[in-house]
Formats: C-alpha cells, sequence, structure tokens
C-alpha cells in the first residue's frame, strides 16, 4: 500500500516537474519573440510587391523599432495587405498622413517595414487606421538602373577620350590654346587689358560715390544745383541775360559794322570826315570860327549885363530865378 502511495508521488512530481518545464520554455519562447507581451495596435498597409517581407520581420519609425509583422497576406486583386502591430506607447509620434515602404536592414539583410512622414497637424493612427505605401525598389530594377548608369558613365568616358585627344592635337581652339604660344600670348594680353578697364571702371565708380557724396553735402555748389530751387531759377535768369546780352552784343557789332562801312563810303559826312582830308580841315576851321564866335558873344551879353541901360533887366531876371529856386526847395522840404 506504502508502494503504491509512493509511486503515486513520482508519478505526480514528474508531471508537476513537466508541466513548469513546458511552461517555464512556453514563457521564454514567447517573451522573446519579437515583445509578445507588450500591448499593441493594428495597422495595415497595401503593396503591390513586398520584395520577400515575412511575417515577424520588424517595423522602424525614425531609426527606432516600434513594432513587428502581424500578416502578410496576397488579396484577390494581386495586392498584398500587411498588418503590422505597433506598441501603444509610439502611436501618439505617428500620425495619419504618415507613409510606409519596404527596406533592409543592411544591402542585402531582412526585409523590415519603414514609416515615415507626416505632419505635426494631422491627428495620430488608430488602431485599424491604413496608412499609404511606397513602392519599393526591387533588384530588377536596380540592376535596370545600374546597368543604364554604366552606359552613360561608358558613352561619357568615351566623349572625355575623343575630346582629349583632339586637345593633345591642337585641333580647335582650345586645341590652340593649349598648344600654340601665340594664341595663349594674345589671351593674355587681352587679360591684361580687361584687367586695366576693369581698374579704370572701378576707379571711376569710386570717383562718382564721391562726387555724388559730395554733392549730399549742404553749402556746396553741386548740392544747391541739385536741391535749391531759388538757386536753379537764379541761375535759369542768369542764362538767359547772358543770352540776351549775347544778342545785344551781335547787334552791337553789326550796327558798327554798318557804321565802319559807312564811314567809308565817302557820300556822307563821317565819310568825307575821314576820307577827304581838305573837307576835314575845313570843318575843323569851322569849328573853331564857331567856337571863336561863341566865345564873342558871350563877351558881349557878359558887357550888357554890365551897361546902365540893361542892368535893370538882368537884375529882375536874377530875382525871378532866386525867388523860384527858394519856392522849389520850400515844395520839396514839405514833401519830404
Amino acid at each position: 500500500m506504502k508502494t503504491v502511495q509512493n509511486k503515486r508521488t513520482v508519478i505526480v512530481g514528474m508531471f508537476i516537474f513537466f508541466g513548469l518545464l513546458i511552461l517555464i520554455i512556453t514563457v521564454l519562447t514567447m517573451g522573446g519573440r519579437k515583445n509578445a507581451f507588450e500591448k499593441t495596435i493594428t495597422l495595415n498597409a497595401t503593396f503591390n510587391d513586398v520584395s520577400g517581407l515575412q511575417k515577424g520581420n520588424n517595423i522602424w519609425f525614425a531609426g527606432i523599432k516600434v513594432g513587428t509583422v502581424k500578416k502578410v497576406e496576397l488579396t484577390d486583386h494581386g495586392k498584398i495587405d500587411v498588418e503590422m502591430n505597433i506598441k501603444k506607447q509610439s502611436i501618439d509620434f505617428i500620425h495619419r498622413d504618415a507613409m510606409v515602404k519596404i527596406g533592409s536592414d543592411g544591402l542585402i539583410g531582412n526585409r523590415i517595414v519603414i514609416i515615415y512622414g507626416g505632419t505635426a497637424s494631422a491627428f495620430a493612427v488608430k488602431a485599424g487606421d491604413t496608412l499609404r505605401s511606397e513602392m519599393p525598389l526591387n533588384s530588377a530594377q536596380m540592376m535596370n538602373t545600374l546597368q543604364e548608369s554604366n552606359q552613360n558613365l561608358s558613352a561619357i568616358t568615351s566623349n572625355l577620350k575623343s575630346v582629349s585627344t583632339k586637345l593633345a592635337q591642337g585641333e580647335g581652339t582650345l586645341g590652340q590654346l593649349f598648344t600654340e604660344d601665340s594664341l595663349a600670348n594674345s589671351l593674355k594680353l587681352t587679360a591684361n587689358t580687361l584687367r586695366y578697364a576693369s581698374e579704370s571702371v572701378q576707379l571711376l565708380t569710386s570717383n562718382l560715390a564721391t562726387y555724388t557724396t559730395k554733392m549730399q553735402q549742404k553749402g556746396v555748389l553741386a548740392n544747391d544745383f541739385v536741391s535749391d530751387t531759388i538757386f536753379f531759377n537764379r541761375l535759369k535768369a542768369a542764362s538767359l541775360q547772358i543770352q540776351e546780352a549775347s544778342q545785344n552784343a551781335k547787334e552791337l557789332t553789326d550796327n558798327l559794322s554798318q557804321v565802319s562801312y559807312r564811314m567809308r563810303d565817302s557820300s556822307n559826312l563821317a565819310g568825307v570826315v575821314l576820307q577827304d582830308q581838305e573837307s576835314a580841315a575845313k570843318l575843323r576851321a569851322s569849328v573853331e570860327n564857331l567856337q571863336a564866335g561863341t566865345k564873342k558873344f558871350d563877351e558881349n551879353m557878359e558887357a550888357l549885363k554890365h551897361n546902365f541901360l540893361f542892368r535893370g533887366y538882368f537884375r529882375k531876371k536874377e530875382k525871378r530865378e532866386q525867388a523860384e529856386a527858394q519856392r522849389s526847395q520850400t515844395t520839396a522840404q514839405k514833401r519830404n
């Protein structure tokens, strides 16, 4: 009886031991597989080609692992639906306008799902949302692109070889530049000329800047000419006066020319005086006689003033002149 009880105890102990062992193995296995005990939500995405993506592959956002692929399923329309388990602690940073694409851990590593983009103004994702997908670039497309790039590189290399050969043989302008010293010297002289011209332009620009600065200083003639309207009007009036004076001078010159022409003509008195010496002498004698007669007339008038017959007349006349002068002086004083 005791033996049977001992056997049951051993069987129960072995059962409990194996049960605990299985439980521990299960817990370790499930706990090591993609954080199975973390709280997650499900997001969806649809692709035309997943390039070997499998269930359990990682999902990355901003360089951080945020979940795993839950299911990869082919639909009736040839599309591939991918369900993704996303950690709840990451959903606040993933927005509804974010996109997903297929990538890899390395150049030939495992496939992963990459979530990227999204704007802060959009709402955060919630369970069951479907994100927009970007078509991955498969290996065939990469090989075609690489082959096309190699062809383009080969064509560029061929063209460079042809150009370098022509340059070495002195063909074309650049070839002559590399092989002929005369053309190089001409280009050097041209460059020096352009440099001197550039220096002259810089000097002219500097002088213009200095001149404009001085024009802005008050009290300078250039500043008055530009900004002072009164000065400009005066200058304009002076210019008009100079123009009028030049016209008057021209008229005076024309008149002097006519007078000189007439003075050379012996048909008028001036011409006779200047051209005919005999007539000039007679005219001079007549003038002298007139002066002598005038002098004698003044002497006679002075003698008449002292004559007793005409003395009263001249005295009365002198008194009238003095009275008129005094009346004129009194009137002028009243006006002042």
